[in-house]
């Protein structure tokens, strides 16, 4: 599950989760969300919590939820292939910002990154 730390507020860290478990298909299209009470008694973590990053989930088109029925993954395919660019753009970005003090060539980060594949 997840292991929280102190650098960011959970609620984000609970999204982050989700949104990877999404894009790696771990969790499927339509598949059933664990219920809010229960990820929350399981994580030791306050309700709202896990309300909040659920409704922020939902507003990003990542889960659905009807009336009185459990949350749900998203069945909208191109949604979850366009968070999959998102996070690979996110961490490319976040990648170059690293190394770019390092001065590399395109040749040296490519060749290294090839030996890490």
């Amino acid at each position: 599950m997840i292991v929280f730390d102190k650098r960011s507020p959970v609620y984000e860290q609970i999204i982050a989760y989700f949104k990877a478990e999404i894009a790696s298909h771990r969790m499927e299209a339509g598949q059933e969300m664990p219920s809010r009470r229960e990820f929350a008694q399981t994580m030791q973590i306050n309700p709202n919590t896990v309300q909040r990053a659920f409704h922020e989930l939902e507003v990003m088109g990542l889960i659905t939820t009807g009336n009185n029925v459990m949350s749900r993954v998203t069945e909208d395919v191109e949604r979850i292939e366009q968070l999959k660019e998102e996070m690979l753009e996110e961490a490319i970005t976040s990648f170059v910002d690293a190394i770019a003090p390092l001065q590399l060539s395109q040749k040296e980060v490519i060749d290294h990154l090839s030996q890490k594949l």
